[in-house]
C-alpha cells in the first residue's frame, strides 16, 4: 500500500490558476462597490441615448448615432481603466492592503494584470451595452467584423489609461483619488471629443486636442467605423505606447519610494 497515497498534494498552484482566482476577486470586489459598478456601466450608455438619440441634429456627412458609437465607446473603456487603477489602487495603498500583497507568496505583478483584467471586463461590458443601444435604437448597421476590431482596438487602447490610473494612485490616498481622477477624465472627455465632435469647438481647442491620449484613441475608433478618414493609425498607436511608457515609468519610481 502506496503510504504517500493520502497526503495532500505539495504542488505550488499554477501561475495561470493564480492569476484567474487573482482577476476573479478583483472582478468581485468592484461589482460588490455600487459607487464604481454602476457609473462605469451606466454613465457612458446614458450620455449615448441623450447625444445621439434623444437630442436633434444632422452632422454633415457624419452618421451621428455610429459616430458617436466610437467616441462613447472610448470614453466607457476609459472610465474602468482610470478608477480601477487610480482609485483601487489609492485605497488599498491607504488601507495597508497593498503591502499585504508585496510579502504575500503571489507575484506583484499579478496584482496589476488583475486589475487590468478587470478594467477589460467592464470595457467589454460597456461596449456591448453601447452596441445594443445603437442598433436596437439608434438604427446603427455594423459588420461583426468591424465591430471585432472596433472592440480590438478599444480594449487595447486602455492600457496607456490603466498606466496614468496607477501613477495617479501612487501619487494620492483614499477618496481624493476619485476627486483626482473626475478633475483628468471628465475634462480629457470633452476636449478630446469623445461627447461632441470637435467641430462644435473653437479652432484653439480643436488644435490642443492632439495632447489628450483619448483623442488619438477616438481617432482609431473613428476610422474602424469609416467616420475618420486617412487615420494614421500607426502615429496614434505610437503615441499610446509612448503615453503607456511614461505613466508606467513614472508609477514603477513612486512604488519604489512607497
Amino acid at each position: 500500500m502506496n503510504s504517500t497515497s493520502h497526503l495532500p498534494d505539495a504542488r505550488p498552484p499554477s501561475l495561470l490558476r493564480i492569476q484567474s482566482l487573482e482577476a476573479w476577486y478583483e472582478l468581485l470586489r468592484v461589482l460588490r462597490t455600487p459607487a464604481f459598478a454602476i457609473p462605469s456601466l451606466v454613465f457612458p450608455v446614458v450620455f449615448y441615448v441623450l447625444f445621439a438619440l434623444v437630442l436633434p441634429g444632422q452632422w454633415g456627412g457624419l452618421q451621428k448615432a455610429t459616430y458617436l458609437l466610437a467616441t462613447y465607446g472610448v470614453f466607457g473603456v476609459i472610465g474602468p481603466a482610470l478608477f480601477g487603477f487610480g482609485v483601487g489602487l489609492a485605497i488599498e495603498r491607504e488601507k495597508g492592503w497593498l503591502e499585504l500583497k508585496r510579502v504575500s507568496p503571489m507575484p506583484t505583478f499579478v496584482y496589476f494584470t488583475a486589475k487590468i483584467a478587470m478594467s477589460l471586463a467592464f470595457g467589454v461590458a460597456i461596449v456591448c451595452l453601447l452596441t445594443i443601444a445603437a442598433v436596437g435604437f439608434g438604427g446603427v448597421r455594423i459588420d461583426p467584423l468591424v465591430w471585432l476590431r472596433l472592440l480590438a482596438t478599444l480594449l487595447l487602447g486602455t492600457l496607456p489609461f490603466c498606466a496614468l490610473g496607477l501613477w495617479i494612485g501612487t501619487l494620492v490616498k483614499g477618496q481624493a483619488a476619485v476627486a483626482v481622477v473626475n478633475l483628468i477624465y471628465l475634462p480629457m472627455a470633452v476636449l478630446s471629443g469623445l461627447w461632441m465632435p470637435l467641430f462644435a469647438f473653437p479652432v484653439l481647442l480643436q488644435k490642443l486636442a492632439v495632447v489628450w491620449p483619448s483623442w488619438h484613441l477616438a481617432q482609431m475608433a473613428l476610422g474602424v467605423v469609416g467616420q475618420v478618414q486617412g487615420v494614421h493609425y500607426g502615429l496614434h498607436a505610437l503615441v499610446l505606447l509612448a503615453t503607456t511608457a511614461i505613466f508606467l515609468t513614472l508609477a514603477a519610481l513612486r512604488l519604489r519610494k512607497a
